[in-house]
């Protein structure tokens, strides 16, 4: 067994798209044509994004919704940046709700941001 994919339910699958190439320079690798769902080029691990509509369709549970608004889902996102101080500043020029910004922690630089979706993202070196 593997490790495939992490799928995020989002409001609106293309504007999540465009805000994660803007804040992180992460493309489209795939979009339906309906919008409903897509995947970033991440690598190895694919990093999709799913309406609420699309996900509801494919199982009948129900799930709490992360909403920037709201308090944060217990699990981040972590992006391994060059320079954490740009990438911070490029994510909250792109919407990102700053958080923490960077430090030196150990022996690498962190910092957080909270996407517009409302997933966390952790920014590290």
């Amino acid at each position: 067994m593997r490790y495939l994919k992490t799928i995020i339910y989002v409001d609106n699958v293309e504007e999540v798209l465009d805000f994660y190439y803007q804040a992180f320079g992460l493309s489209a690798l795939e979009l339906t044509e309906t919008a409903d769902y897509g995947e970033l080029n991440t690598g190895q691990v694919t990093l999709g994004f799913a309406s609420h509509p699309y996900a509801q369709a494919q199982f009948k549970q129900s799930y709490i919704r992360s909403q920037p608004k709201q308090p944060a889902l217990g699990f981040e996102l972590t992006m391994l940046c060059n320079n954490v101080s740009e990438s911070y500043d490029k994510a909250v020029a792109a919407g990102a709700e700053p958080l923490m910004p960077p430090c030196s922690k150990n022996e690498h630089t962190q910092a957080y941001v909270r996407a517009i979706d409302g997933t966390l993202v952790a920014l590290v070196s």
